[in-house]
């Protein structure tokens, strides 16, 4: 596909940070028997990526907000534009030498997310999606599938962590889902899990705590190729820190489900 100028930009600046990644993935399993470990390695890594990120988008675009993971929030001389970035989307599977990660770009425009890229550079998947224009993977266009029973669908989520708060709510979650479906994934990538429902691989997914720069791009990939995006309560998905999307078919049933949690 061609797309804008916008979205030629923020493939350039996903893909720069993406070969660097690919690189510093590597020595990840040769840092896992080490002491020390490889967490501080990565954790180089992920601002590096967004510097590299940052530099590109800030370059071609100097007037535009900024909203990235690993920095702090600029207000752009533009206020009704600003990029949404996770440098490193799936930070723990890179980490432990898993090939499930993503680099996530969003472009916000008067709160509304306009155009999205992410890519997941272990599979070398380039997903990007624009409003009015579609979502594709490496050129193809995608929809999102087209499972009407719940028992055939396979959905994803993401579990807490570390004694998160929200375990209760996402174990009562898992109790409603798994009853009716065909299976529930934990992948550790709120990007691909939402790139992934964009193009039919998961028929929905939710989570219950998430970030803004988490989910940017992920909502418009799933709006373009058909699919319904909501949060779980209120209305706004950034607002409420969580998300709901699938297929039309199964949405409303999903949606249904996980909010009897509370």
């Amino acid at each position: 596909m061609l797309g804008s100028a916008n979205l030629n930009i923020m493939v350039k600046a996903a893909r720069s940070a993406a070969r660097r990644l690919v690189r510093d993935f590597r020595e990840v399993e040769n840092l896992q028997v080490s002491v020390k470990g490889a967490g501080d390695f990565v954790s180089r890594a992920d601002i590096a990526a967004e510097q590299t990120i940052r530099d590109i988008l800030t370059a071609e675009r100097p007037n535009y907000g900024w909203l990235g993971e690993e920095s702090e929030e600029v207000p752009g001389k533009d206020p009704t534009r600003r990029w949404i970035v996770d440098p490193l989307d799936g930070t723990t599977n890179f980490l432990h030498g898993q090939p499930h990660w993503a680099v996530s770009i969003g472009l916000e425009h008067k709160g509304e997310v306009v155009a999205g890229v992410i890519f997941d550079a272990a599979q070398d998947e380039l997903f990007v999606a624009e409003k009015g224009a579609g979502a594709y993977m490496n050129g193809q266009r995608i929809r999102v599938s087209g499972r009407t029973r719940m028992i055939e669908c396979a959905f994803a989520t993401g579990l807490p962590y570390g004694g998160r708060s929200d375990l209760p709510l996402t174990l009562k979650d898992l109790g409603q889902v798994l009853p009716a479906v065909s299976g529930v994934r934990s992948t550790g990538s709120a990007a691909l899990n939402l790139a992934h429902v964009a193009a039919g691989r998961f028929d929905g997914y939710w989570e219950r705590r998430i970030n803004a720069w988490d989910v940017a791009a992920g909502l418009i990939m799933v709006r373009e190729a058909g699919g319904f995006v909501e949060p779980l309560a209120g209305d706004d998905v950034f607002g409420s820190r969580t998300v709901i999307a699938a297929n039309g078919a199964v949405f409303g049933t999903l949606a249904g489900l996980v909010r009897q949690s509370g």
